[in-house]
């Protein structure tokens, strides 16, 4: 599995940054992840949407904040992030398989990520 993110950037704290992932190849429809790791702190969990994009999941941290969602039938998601705090910043990173449960704890696949800063 190949996975491009993009949409990272600098906001203040309260602003909005919208995050995408696509997903390759397209034989067949993934589970779409996004984790984040801030400097010097593990990855952790964020968010997540079943393949038939029926199921989200959301970390507590970001829950009501934090919008998952993803393009009918392709293997593209989006990370809508809102009311953003300092502690959101992080490096993004989407993942994508084939769960039995979700969300995931690990996966195989990674993309290079991307660098989201809020500032204060």
């Amino acid at each position: 599995v190949q996975l491009q993110a993009s949409g990272g950037g600098v906001a203040q704290a309260g602003g909005s940054l919208r995050l995408s992932c696509s997903a390759s190849p397209a034989d067949r429809r993934y589970d779409m992840v996004w984790f984040r790791q801030p400097s010097g702190k593990e990855r952790e969990f964020v968010a997540c949407i079943s393949r038939n994009g029926n199921a989200t999941y959301y970390a507590d941290s970001v829950a009501g904040r934090f919008t998952i969602s993803r393009e009918k039938g392709e293997n593209k998601a989006y990370l809508q992030m809102s009311s953003l705090k300092p502690e959101d910043t992080a490096r993004y990173y989407c993942t994508a398989g084939l769960w039995s449960t979700l969300p995931p704890t690990r996966s195989n696949y990674w993309g290079q990520g991307t660098q989201v800063t809020v500032s204060s």
